[in-house]
């Protein structure tokens, strides 16, 4: 596995309740999610091409390794947190990429989050069913 003694560049992605610490290592485009490959972990094509799309973007597929760690929320914000990160990531690599990168706008924060429950109701905004008797 790879050490931090071996340069690479860093970003940190967030989507929803998921955090992602990136790590981007000059490579051949092998990607590694808490320690399982891509393929293992996101069993949907469309994840896994929400992780690539930076690098689609700007051209840099299949130049660096993904080694990244994710934690909450479910598959699809652990996958925009991924996506978020790896721009980040690409940006310390190279700051020329940035206005490919902002005009797709990965390097926003998606700031949609679940609304909390209130009381009085049954969730964020549905209401006990009524009945007049």
């Amino acid at each position: 596995m790879y050490t931090s003694a071996k340069p690479y560049f860093y970003g940190t992605g967030r989507r929803k309740k998921s955090v992602a610490r990136v790590r981007l290592f000059p490579g051949t485009g092998v990607i590694t999610i808490n320690g399982r490959n891509i393929d293992d972990y996101f069993g949907l094509d469309t994840m896994k091409l929400i992780v690539n799309q930076p690098f689609t973007t700007t051209d840099t597929v299949g130049k660096f390794d993904i080694v990244c760690r994710v934690n909450g929320g479910g598959f699809s914000g652990q996958a925009g947190a991924i996506r978020h990160g790896v721009a980040k990531a690409l940006l310390q690599a190279d700051e020329t990429l940035r206005p490919a990168l902002k005009k797709a706008g990965f390097l926003t924060r998606d700031p949609r989050m679940k609304e909390r429950k209130k009381y009085g109701l049954k969730a964020a905004r549905r209401a006990p069913q009524f009945s007049k008797r």
